[in-house]
């Protein structure tokens, strides 16, 4: 017998946070959410609920929980696109059809009493959450910034009637040629200098963020406002992600290229991977972990890049140049093997066509679903 529970009680919340540790144990490639974030989800002042409300479920069969499902009404977002969607999340299951069936039933249920005509997902409160289903590259570790999840997924969503929405790619960047990366180098000399444009040097990490986070915040919002699932930052999102930033960036996972009147004209943000630092200890900021962290960070053999953008008013002074050569500069440091870039959709040429100068291999791919309800 198969039960869908709301969640409710505090023993319901630990279950739907501790069942993908469970479902993925000893998996070499599941990364898990660091746990102090996910259990913001339960906080009822969690910033997110300012713009969005969301319902949680657990799956039992013979009382052994074996799924579980989040929907998500994010008004903001259904305001920016002029849609009426709920969002899907969180789901993760056993190899059983009929589990994953009643879970989307409770999900489009939900769904249907507040209004809404489309369930699309994986996606969660904003374009900071993991998104995307893995259809590509289930032999390959996972990125700290976005979910694993197992290859049977695509066939219990499917079957449930949605539809290919979007798709994400993920490359891994390797060293450009000495030739290429000379000539980036002498075309953005020649742009810097022409330009008046400066890359930024910090000491440290607050007094980049001290000087310079309005401005980056700012820009990020303008540079994705019209890209897939994109929703605009709000006040306690961005000190959310600063308080993150602290934890992980230093000046050298930053690069900010300003003009002449010291105005944000390109951003590069980039990660040292944690995924193999957090993996033993299921997301818990135990003294270990955050000693793997730490060496992560200091010595890091993987880089997970972030975010790029470029100022509107500069998209065709090739600014953006300044970014990947410094990218292509990462790549010549320590033991850094190689470069991930997490999601790319599929259809963003210019982003797609900028990874061409690099030795590089497409090795992921994620897709976003829609139903019609």
């Amino acid at each position: 017998m198969i039960e869908i529970k709301e969640v409710k009680t505090k023993k319901e919340q630990k279950e739907f946070l501790n069942f993908p540790l469970k479902l993925y144990k000893n998996n070499p490639y599941f990364v898990p959410p660091l746990y102090v974030d996910e259990k913001k989800i339960f906080n009822k002042k969690y910033f997110y609920y300012q713009t969005s409300k969301a319902i949680y479920y657990n799956a039992y069969k013979n009382g052994k929980m074996v799924g579980r499902i989040s929907a998500i009404l994010q008004m903001a977002s259904n305001e920016k696109w002029n849609k009426k969607q709920v969002r899907f999340t969180r789901f993760d299951s056993i190899n059983d059809q009929e589990v994953a069936d009643l879970l989307f039933q409770s999900v489009e249920n939900w769904a249907k009493k507040q209004g809404m005509e489309e369930v699309i997902g994986p996606l969660g409160f904003s374009d900071f959450e993991r998104e995307g289903l893995l259809i590509e590259g289930f032999d390959e570790l996972s990125t700290f910034e976005e979910q694993y999840n197992y290859d049977y997924y695509q066939k219990l969503i499917e079957n449930n009637g949605y539809k290919k929405e979007v798709d994400w790619v993920e490359r891994k960047i390797y060293s450009a040629s000495v030739e290429d990366e000379k000539r980036v180098e002498r075309i953005v000399n020649i742009i810097m200098k022409r330009d008046g444009f400066k890359l930024l040097t910090f000491k440290n990490t607050n007094e980049l963020l001290e000087k310079y986070s309005g401005q980056f915040f700012d820009l990020v919002d303008k540079t994705y406002a019209k890209l897939f699932g994109t929703v605009p930052f709000i006040e306690e999102q961005r000190k959310d992600i600063i308080k993150g930033f602290k934890l992980l960036l230093s000046p050298f996972y930053i690069r900010l290229i300003v003009d002449k009147n010291d105005e944000l004209a390109a951003f590069g943000l980039c990660f040292p991977s944690i995924s193999k630092a957090i993996q033993k200890s299921g997301g818990h900021l135990t003294l270990p972990t955050i000693i793997r962290i730490l060496k992560a960070k200091k010595h890091p053999e993987i880089i997970d890049l972030g975010l790029i953008g470029v100022n509107e008013k500069y998209l065709h002074s090739g600014v953006a140049w300044g970014i990947f050569l410094e990218i292509m500069r990462y790549l010549h440091t320590g033991n850094i093997q190689y470069c991930e870039t997490n999601l790319n959709l599929e259809d963003n040429e210019a982003i797609q066509n900028n990874w061409s100068r690099f030795k590089n291999v497409l090795h992921k791919r994620r897709r976003c679903y829609i139903k019609k309800i």
